[in-house]
């Protein structure tokens, strides 16, 4: 039974890292302090990460690290934005960002943004584990759902990610 629910949940990762087909639905959120909005139309043109994550999220925290390496190593020619929701504020925000020296934004979402990603269903309460990282290519398509899990944490915390990138700049 354990080899058919690890089976399982090998399976249902890839099937959420295929492409999408649908393209990214369009946002702009506030950082933590109302002082600039991330509009999803600044970013035509390039790849886009999009981490929906939480600031008490110990893994969360190990993607932030990742994606801190995808900036340095691609620059401008990746776009990426944290998302946090609710309870997440100002404060937790601020304290995160200062404890791990985060220089990619966060933005804020009170749930509607999050909700057209993860394509919820009138009438259906979508269950969301963080973090989860949508990768968008230069033409507004998701290409990349990933739910962290015990088959992609190497998406989140590790090289797999790399590869993806490539394949979508070229």
């Amino acid at each position: 039974m354990r080899v058919l629910t690890i089976l399982l949940a090998v399976v249902c990762s890839f099937a959420l890292a295929q492409d999408t087909g649908r393209r990214a639905p369009g946002f702009a959120l506030p950082d933590p302090e109302y002082k600039h909005f991330y509009d999803l139309q600044d970013y035509r043109g390039k790849v886009v990460l999009i981490d929906i994550m939480s600031t008490t999220c110990p893994h969360c925290m190990l993607t932030s690290t990742t994606l801190e390496q995808v900036k340095k190593k691609y620059g401008e020619k990746v776009g990426i934005l944290s998302v946090v929701l609710p309870p997440d504020n100002q404060t937790t925000v601020a304290s995160y960002i200062a404890k791990n020296k985060i220089t990619i934004p966060i933005v804020c979402d009170m749930g509607q943004m999050t909700i057209s990603y993860v394509n919820a269903r009138p009438g259906q309460a979508p269950h969301l584990d963080v973090p989860r990282l949508f990768l968008i290519d230069k033409n507004g398509m998701i290409r990349g759902d990933y739910s962290y899990n015990d088959a992609t944490h190497d998406v989140f915390e590790g090289p797999k990610l790399f590869p993806e990138i490539e394949k979508l700049l070229k």
